[in-house]
């Protein structure tokens, strides 16, 4: 299994049934160094989904201080692709360590990485 952090939309339940088909099993977490920025969506894929436009990204700051709450899931390497088809085009999934120690992969600025 691996580990995604999600800070958005894949924590809502109804997001997690209609992309996999299941609720997926997670707990809360902190991603330290990054900062929460808006960002207006442009992916006609994933406006069509019923997303908002207006969104959150999560952007490298370098700085301790700097946190992201959110959730870590467990998802199968299948799920993580069917997530990357899911996530609009500005973001990209990238490696971090969390406070709880746990390596998981999280969705993060293009222009960040």
């Amino acid at each position: 299994m691996d580990h995604l952090f999600s800070y958005g939309t894949l924590q809502k339940k109804k997001v997690q049934i209609d992309l996999f088909d299941r609720i997926l099993q997670g707990s809360p977490d902190v991603l330290k160094g990054y900062m929460i920025a808006p960002i207006e969506i442009r992916d006609e894929a994933f406006l069509s989904t019923g997303e908002q436009k207006d969104q959150q990204i999560a952007i490298s700051s370098g700085k301790e201080n700097d946190i992201i709450q959110g959730t870590v899931f467990e998802m199968t390497e299948e799920e993580l692709l069917l997530a990357d088809s899911y996530e609009p085009k500005d973001y990209k999934r990238i490696r971090v360590r969390l406070e709880s120690g746990k390596e998981a992969w999280i969705y993060a600025s293009v222009e960040a990485t």
